[in-house]
């Protein structure tokens, strides 16, 4: 399987994604650029932006029922 299909597998499963985790998941060290590939392909996926002592970083999050 490719990192974008890992993704959309994982976030129709979990529900969410940072890039932490597809780091530690899957070795991806460009989840923004996997998911502009699954959003190119018509899957929708928010952007929510966390903040955990002081450091800023995406959280994404998949809308279920919608490609």
């Amino acid at each position: 399987m490719s990192q974008a299909s890992d993704i959309l597998a994982h976030l129709q499963k979990r529900k969410s994604i940072t890039p932490l985790d597809a780091f530690t998941l899957f070795r991806c060290m460009r989840l923004a650029a996997r998911i502009q590939n699954l959003r190119d392909a018509g899957h929708k996926i928010l952007t929510r932006m966390e903040n955990h002592n002081g450091k800023k970083y995406a959280r994404y999050v998949y809308i279920k029922g919608i490609k």
